[in-house]
């Protein structure tokens, strides 16, 4: 039996494992010199009744409950006691930084003398978190960048010894990473004292697909990522992220150790990331890219990969960006041409597979196996591809724009080149299976209910119909008094937001940041967005600003933290799991409603799919997509019950449209006004303390 109760009350089956939590919570607690506080009491007891009852809970916790402490506690009880690990998945590198770096040190150092051994901590993240030690030994076959063109010869004599030096602000990173990498114990980007670009980064690391592995890797006793796994493997409590929780329960491969519970924070983001996790791309570049390896690295003929890309380049060239909308004639959106093309590809790639074999020749079979990595992944894609009529998958294309500093955004035009996507448009079916068929799962968020509802998230997840599993839904609350500490601003006087309506909604930003003195969390819909109001009011204030891509998100939030005047600018990973109490934020500003694209094609896809059943596509995806996300980004003001501040809504819909009503009951309850004099004021007496 299905349940979505969101009452508080205490089960009426009393578990042994939730009495023993509640006693580690409140030792704690009380040397952290707390208070109690019962939601997190009350989320407690039910985590670890559930873990020992082995029955899957939904968990929405408000800001302020202190869920992370009440889902680790006896999360680490339990794994103690069943002497198995339990799984920890975050959807942000923020969350899990704060977990490892803050959250989890604070817990053992005050419980472990109340276990019966110490409690061993492992985090897993993606191969491309980590430096890749053969790259840097310059053991990689293929780089995506020139390095030699990041240096220059010496201009001072050298005893006849040739010396570089770096050009460029990249060469110099470059040069700071390599000397890190010399000290660093763990390899992991976000332990870095002072962040690097993303380019720079990409010197230095590898991604999945292009990792040799360490059956081949000359330097797998040393590699970062593959010291994490072994340290996982005899952890008590493991880190990790939604995608690496996906591929090890759809992909089979392992990556993370043997377990049976799992506790999943940041749940209302889970159907998405795995979403995107299993998400495959194939595009003419990607069949040039792997074709050049296998000509560099192995003596098989290329020719009919080569013809492949170009029927795929013929084939997709000339399409509109978007969905390929399926038919009965034509089930996977394709036409004849383009299902020729990838048919093409995907016989290619298989013909090369079957005759790359590897040689034997170790240092030869690093470049093979890296050739065979990109031709498997062409195969998989174009078989993904052809099956697409007969499965959830759905294709798109996209030819995304480019940013260039000084001039902003330019959009894609037809001639460039398309990545076509293949993509699920619900991934619950696959939930249900590979993830609460085997184990025990407790899914967590301030988020998780529409409406007063479980349903919705619950059906995302794979947790409605007459299939799936048994669980229960509690809502613990928060113990804020949003009313008394925020006040939500509406610049309801402003045009609903496009490109030509940007400069004012920045000239809004920039009163606001202005009347707060700095200590803004600025959200944005779009990098674009976001990327361009940091540019343009970087030149037009005196505040510092940072903005998503300058370092690691880790680094930011920290430089963010320590000066209260200093602005942050981001994304999507900014709406969540960003923990910034006090002054140091005391504004955070949402440009817009985060709908979707409207040229977004899984949404455009989920939303026929809506209709078709009865359904209202926009309020069931768009605008349900656009509520959970503005709770998130409205949650990012309060962390404390000392906290003050303002959350500013630069879109004006909110307060105009229809559904603004809706939306606003997904956010926090704070005083609401459309007046810029009163926000801006509320924003100058913060200032002043």
């Amino acid at each position: 039996m299905t349940s979505a109760s969101t009452s508080t009350a205490r089960p009426a089956e009393i578990s042994p494992a939730a009495d023993r939590a509640e006693e580690l919570l409140t030792t704690a607690v009380d040397a952290f010199d707390g208070s109690r506080r019962e939601g997190q009491v009350e989320m407690t007891r039910r985590v670890a009744t559930a873990l020992r009852r082995r029955k899957h809970l939904l968990v929405q916790a408000g800001t302020g409950t202190g869920k992370s402490m009440a889902y680790l506690v006896p999360a680490v009880a339990h794994a103690v006691e069943a002497d198995k690990p339990v799984v920890v998945s975050t959807a942000t590198l923020a969350l899990q930084a704060q977990i490892m770096g803050r959250d989890l040190p604070r817990l053992l150092e005050s419980i472990e003398p109340e276990l019966p051994r110490p409690v061993e901590v492992a985090l897993i993240k993606g191969r491309a978190n980590y430096l890749c030690k053969q790259k840097l030994a310059g053991g990689f076959p293929e780089g995506d960048d020139d390095q030699e063109a990041l240096f220059a010869a010496a201009v001072e004599p050298t005893d006849g010894v040739t010396t570089f030096e770096p050009t460029s602000r990249l060469g110099k990173e470059v040069v700071m990473l390599r000397e890190w990498a010399e000290t660093t114990d763990t390899g992991d980007r976000d332990d870095l004292p002072d962040g690097v670009t993303d380019q720079a980064w990409r010197q230095v690391s590898v991604n999945a697909v292009d990792c040799i592995g360490p059956r081949k890797c000359p330097m797998a006793e040393e590699c970062f990522s593959e010291l994490a796994r072994r340290d996982a493997a005899d952890a008590d409590l493991v880190v990790t992220n939604h995608a690496m929780l996906a591929i090890d329960a759809f992909e089979g491969l392992e990556v993370l150790p043997e377990h049976d519970a799992v506790i999943i924070d940041e749940a209302h983001e889970m159907a998405e990331r795995v979403t995107s996790a299993v998400t495959a791309q194939l595009s003419a570049q990607m069949i040039q890219a792997a074709a050049s390896s296998a000509r560099r690295h192995t003596a098989i003929s290329v020719d009919a990969l080569q013809a492949a890309a170009s029927a795929v380049e013929t084939a997709f060239g000339a399409a509109e960006s978007g969905l390929l909308v399926s038919t009965p004639r034509r089930p996977t959106g394709m036409n004849e041409q383009q299902l020729q093309a990838v048919e093409l590809a995907r016989n290619a790639a298989r013909t090369a597979l079957s005759d790359s074999k590897p040689s034997g020749d170790g240092e030869a079979d690093i470049g093979r196996t890296t050739a065979r990595s990109r031709l498997q992944a062409v195969m998989d894609t174009a078989n993904r591809m052809l099956d697409a009529g007969e499965t959830p998958d759905v294709i798109w294309l996209s030819r995304p724009g480019t940013f260039t500093p000084g001039q902003g955004y330019r959009e894609a035009d037809i001639s460039e080149p398309p990545i076509i996507y293949v993509a699920p448009t619900s991934v619950a079916g696959r939930l249900r299976e590979g993830l609460f068929g085997e184990r025990t799962v407790v899914l967590t968020s301030a988020t998780l209910t529409i409406g007063d509802s479980f349903d919705p998230v619950a059906g995302q997840l794979g947790l409605k119909g007459e299939s799936a599993p048994a669980w229960e839904g509690i809502d613990v609350g928060s113990p804020f008094d949003y009313p008394r500490q925020g006040m939500l601003y509406v610049a309801k006087h402003l045009p609903a937001p496009s490109l030509k309506t940007q400069d004012v909604q920045r000239e809004e930003l920039a009163g606001l940041i202005e009347a707060s003195g700095g200590a803004t969390l600025a959200l944005f819909s779009s990098r674009r967005a976001a990327e361009g109001a940091a540019e343009e009011l970087r030149t037009k204030m005196d505040v510092p600003i940072l903005c998503q891509g300058d370092a690691t998100m880790s680094a930011l939030v920290r430089q963010f933290a320590e000066d209260e005047e200093t602005c942050l600018f981001g994304t999507m990973s900014l709406w969540q799991g960003v923990d910034v109490p006090g002054r140091s934020c005391r504004l955070v500003v949402i440009d817009r409603i985060p709908f979707p694209r409207p040229d977004d094609p899984l949404t455009n896809a989920r939303s026929q799919e809506t209709a078709r059943a009865g359904g209202n596509g926009f309020m069931q995806v768009s605008a349900t997509h656009a509520a959970i996300r503005l709770a998130q980004g409205a949650g990012r003001l309060i962390r404390t019950a000392e906290d003050r501040g303002v959350l500013a809504v630069l879109d004006s819909r909110l307060a105009t449209a229809r559904y603004g009503g809706f939306l606003k009951k997904s956010m926090p309850d704070f005083w609401a006004t459309t007046d810029q004099k009163v926000a801006r004021g509320a924003l100058a007496r913060l200032r002043e303390g």
